[in-house]
């Protein structure tokens, strides 16, 4: 895939929303670091995402929105996050609320949670791009997993040449850190990452926050009945899902489609879960590319606990 960088322009933002609509990741700068931006609606495009970066697992993305209202349909915001999110929106802060029933953001950008992470960014280039979308934007850092965080286009492009379609140049981010990320819980503010605010002050102190590390924010979705992996065909009382020549009772991609799998993920475990059976049991996934991730995503969800 050939990698285009295009310096910030309305020309640019449209070339950069038509390929977003069309389910591919785009990199763009925000006020923290460039992120990987694809539409948080569309499962598949989430899954690209994944796919470029080489992540090892499927963790939570955030959330990207134009205003306020805008993260209020898809995030249940408390008193306490609210009155953060008025103050330091549009910003680096991330607020982790629970989802809207009704929200319409992919499963694969919460990995299964009933939480999501949402901000609103103050950088013209992902404000330019939301209006264009139209979307909710998962965007995660744009670099390969385990890399530096980038906050320039260069450092996008040494990092992720080749493996996606367009780069917008916006020189460098003006905060450079990743944004610092809140939750309201039980009437209280947890700090979950540092970042570029500086609101420990006050706005913890009155609610009696406790410091989280960001290892400790959330634990992965895991079904209720007991999962078995590898499996060719349904034992007695078990729910299969299939994966290419494994068809199952669902499937994450007849055709073994590893993107599709991906974006099919969670949507498959919380049916399996639903089910009558007392058991679940998934095809094999080949060890490879998106793969990787997704047996990553089983393995953690059918280990004893």
């Amino acid at each position: 895939m050939q990698t285009r960088v295009l310096p910030f322009s309305d020309d640019a933002i449209t070339e950069a929303a038509r390929l977003i609509l069309a389910g591919e990741p785009v990199a763009v700068p925000t006020e923290t670091v460039y992120g990987l931006a694809a539409d948080a609606t569309n499962a598949e495009a989430v899954a690209r995402i994944y796919e470029a970066k080489g992540r090892p697992s499927f963790n939570p993305l955030i959330v990207h929105v134009s205003d306020f209202n805008e993260a209020r349909k898809v995030a249940d915001l408390g008193p306490l996050s609210t009155e953060l999110a008025e103050r330091h929106w549009p910003g680096p802060l991330t607020v982790v609320a629970p989802l809207k029933a009704d929200s319409p953001i992919a499963s694969l950008v919460t990995a299964g949670l009933p939480t999501i992470g949402v901000r609103v960014p103050g950088h013209r280039a992902i404000q330019a791009l939301l209006q264009a979308v139209g979307h909710p934007l998962a965007a995660p850092s744009a670099n390969a997993s385990g890399s530096i965080s980038p906050t320039r286009a260069e450092h996008v492009e040494r990092s992720l040449g080749g493996r996606i379609p367009l780069i917008l140049d916006d020189g460098a981010c003006p905060r450079g850190i990743e944004s610092t990320i809140v939750a309201e819980t039980g009437g209280e503010l947890r700090l979950l990452r540092r970042g570029p605010l500086d609101i420990e002050g006050a706005a913890f102190a009155a609610a009696g926050a406790k410091l989280e590390s960001p290892g400790q924010m959330v634990s992965h979705y895991a079904p209720s009945k007991p999962l078995r992996l590898n499996a060719d065909e349904a034992g007695e009382d078990e729910y299969l899902i299939g994966f290419g020549p494994v068809p199952g009772d669902s499937s994450l991609s007849p055709s073994g489609d590893l993107a599709e799998a991906a974006a099919r993920l969670f949507d498959r475990l919380y049916a399996a879960d639903a089910s009558s059976g007392k058991t679940i049991a998934v095809a094999p996934i080949p060890e490879r590319g998106l793969g990787l991730a997704i047996n990553d995503r089983l393995r953690r969800a059918a280990a004893p606990r």
